[in-house]
């Protein structure tokens, strides 16, 4: 329940303050007063759009009971202010908030009917009425639904899954190839890590194998003195140990590099020098052998992931086929229940569409391929052949004004503020008398706030509000009960009203 407004600086008001009631508040008033404006400042609070904005406006409200933020600490008396300097900036319980946060915290609390506004009978909102319907007094019906759009959405996300594999289907071979080339170009190689460094070194020593054995050749002639040199020592009575190792070390030296010599002698020059320029070609495009080996390896694991790609499209099909016709049976269900609770809804109508000088209301289904809904599609018609489209829109208001009286007990806990612009405009004097009935039949639900120039609508406020411009600075004020008899008096004969039209007024608000 809005129980406060307050504003500063918007259009043609410089300050107001109004104290609403719960019920029905109506705004009358000459036309260009700003009863529009006020609405407008309303609307604008809970993140509608709107013309124009205030220098400051500020809407306290008591909190929806089961309005809950994550992102906002929430007082059971909220405060929206809105503070427009070069910017229009909002904030809720004195923290900053975005319009579109503001717009849709409030959503389900808040409700704008037009004469111009003709939304809210297309097939997915009829259904959602007729659920809330159903659901509030039937809790099979309720979990089956529950159950259903869970269902529905896991096997919705599935079916994309699938079709995305079926779209890159046609690319998977050819993904497929590149990963078995892109592992057999390395694997063929088989490249080690420190290959490359041993095959430069024999690289070397096959360059240098001529000049080895030759220096061996000549170096080998130190040995023909070996003996002399030993009994050079003995006679000198020294100790030969020393040169003995050295020679034996020299000996055994030598003989490695004639083994090396005679190894490197059956290395294929060539073979070294092709795998050598395989190694560097890896290098050149991996950076390092090690990483081209770590490439291999993801490589690998690519190619391993879209073998499993057919897997996935298989048991994704199974899947799929099971659980639509596991949920055909869940929506065939619903769908039974919803035709039974429509012909309920159509029996509740009656009255109030009569009462609206309308002729019955049908709801007509249609079964679908399964979706969101199930299976139904659902439009609704007048009498034999009027459907929503060809209406008027005054009649499309009262069609939807009786929908929401009738469906109001079921959706008690979903009311909150229902705000309605010029509803009985242009209507005659029986429809006036009806919208105003059902208004007021509404407004034990909700609390409305309306804009009005008709005389039964006024009567039946719980509070009237008359909006006034002097010297173009418009003001508003809440009015006692001589005050409403003349407002209305002013709405049904003008500034002059007669005797008859005060004597009406009165028996309007008796």
């Amino acid at each position: 329940m809005v129980e406060r407004l307050y504003l500063r600086d918007l259009v043609s008001f410089k300050e107001l303050e109004l104290e609403f009631e719960q019920g029905l508040v109506v705004f009358s008033g000459p036309s260009g007063a700003g009863k529009s404006v006020l609405i407008s400042a309303i609307l604008s609070s809970f993140g509608y759009a709107a013309k124009g904005a205030a220098a400051l406006c500020e809407v306290n409200l008591q909190k929806p009971s089961k309005l809950q933020s994550d992102a906002f600490v929430l007082e059971e008396n909220l405060c929206i202010k809105t503070l427009k300097k070069e910017k229009l900036r909002y904030f809720i319980d004195g923290q900053s908030i975005s319009k579109k946060a503001l717009a849709e915290m409030f959503a389900p609390y808040i409700k704008y009917l037009t004469v111009r506004d003709q939304s809210g009978f297309d097939s997915a909102s009829l259904i959602g009425m007729i659920d809330r319907s159903l659901s509030a007094k039937d809790k099979t019906f309720k979990k089956s639904l529950k159950e259903y759009k869970k269902r529905y959405a896991n096997y919705r996300s599935k079916e994309l899954q699938l079709e995305k594999i079926e779209e890159d289907e046609a690319k998977l071979a050819e993904k497929m190839e590149f990963a078995q080339y892109e592992i057999d170009k390395i694997s063929l190689i088989d490249p080690k890590v420190g290959e490359e460094e041993k095959l430069l070194k024999v690289k070397q020593q096959l360059s240098h194998i001529d000049k080895v054995r030759d220096a061996l050749s000549r170096a080998s002639e130190i040995f023909h003195y070996e003996s002399s040199v030993e009994e050079v020592y003995r006679l000198l009575d020294k100790d030969v140990t020393p040169f003995s190792e050295a020679m034996g070390q020299l000996r055994a030296d030598f003989e490695e590099s004639e083994m090396l010599a005679d190894e490197l002698e059956e290395i294929d020059v060539e073979e070294v020098l092709d795998r050598l320029s395989e190694l560097m070609s890896l290098k050149s495009r991996y950076g390092s052998i090690e990483e081209a080996l770590s490439y291999r390896d993801e490589k690998i694991k690519e190619l391993e992931g879209y073998r499993h790609i057919a897997q996935d499209k298989s048991m994704l099909q199974s899947f799929l086929q099971i659980e639509f016709s596991e949920l055909n049976i869940i929506a065939s269900r619903l769908s039974q229940l919803r035709r039974k609770e429509a012909a309920v809804l159509e029996a509740s109508l009656a009255d109030y569409l009569s009462s609206l000088k309308l002729p019955p209301l049908y709801f007509d289904f249609y079964t679908e391929e399964l979706g969101e809904n199930g299976i139904d599609s659902v439009e609704v018609r007048l009498g034999a052949s009027m459907m929503m489209d060809t209406l008027s829109g005054g009649e499309f208001n009262r069609v939807r004004l009786a929908l929401m009286a009738a469906t109001m007990p079921q959706e008690r806990q979903a009311q909150g503020v229902l705000i309605l612009d010029e509803i009985d405009a242009n209507v005659s004097g029986d429809e006036s008398i009806a919208i105003a009935e059902m208004i007021a039949t509404l407004a034990k639900g909700y609390q409305i706030f309306a804009i009005s120039h008709q005389p039964h609508l006024s009567a039946k406020a719980t509070q009237h509000i008359v909006v006034e411009k002097e010297s173009g600075v418009s003001r508003a004020r809440v009015l006692d009960e001589e005050g409403r008899i003349a407002e209305i008096c002013r709405i049904i004969a003008g500034e002059n009203p007669t005797e008859q039209a005060v004597a009406f007024a009165r028996k309007l608000r008796s």
